[in-house]
């Protein structure tokens, strides 16, 4: 669950007329925060980010799911299923801990910490760019 900050700093983005994306980006520095500090840990860096728009997208933030090719089937169906809950009705807040939800913290706590660290983002953003299209 996201912090109350953190929703209002995205709508305040989004308000401002900014991307969505970049309102996005509040919820990924906050799962960045959460890995750094401990609370859980993530894979790898993609990881850590994809959490983060999972997040954005169910708190309502209109970030559309990647097209087509861009990722898995089963990731772009999650994106879907994201988006579509964050825009029917706003997140209540009031989920209970199930029995699957602490088994998956449990899981992610049991994960790297340092996936978040200066270094591996900058890995990150180095083979990101890398893999984009270059012009000329």
């Amino acid at each position: 669950m996201p912090r109350k900050s953190t929703v209002e700093a995205a709508r305040e983005d989004l308000q401002e007329g900014k991307a969505a994306s970049t309102a996005a980006g509040e919820f990924v520095h906050e799962e960045l925060k959460h890995v750094r500090d401990g609370e859980h840990g993530a894979r790898s860096p993609q990881q850590a980010i994809a959490i983060g728009l999972s997040k954005a997208r169910r708190a309502g933030v209109p970030l559309k799911p990647p097209a087509r090719g861009k990722t898995s089937d089963a990731a772009r169906g999650k994106a879907q299923r994201d988006y579509a809950k964050g825009q029917t009705q706003p997140a209540s807040g009031q989920e209970g801990a199930t029995k699957r939800g602490r088994a998956r913290l449990a899981a992610m706590k049991r994960e790297p910490h340092n996936t978040a660290s200066h270094d591996a983002l900058s890995r990150h953003a180095k083979r990101a760019a890398g893999q984009r299209r270059q012009t000329t």
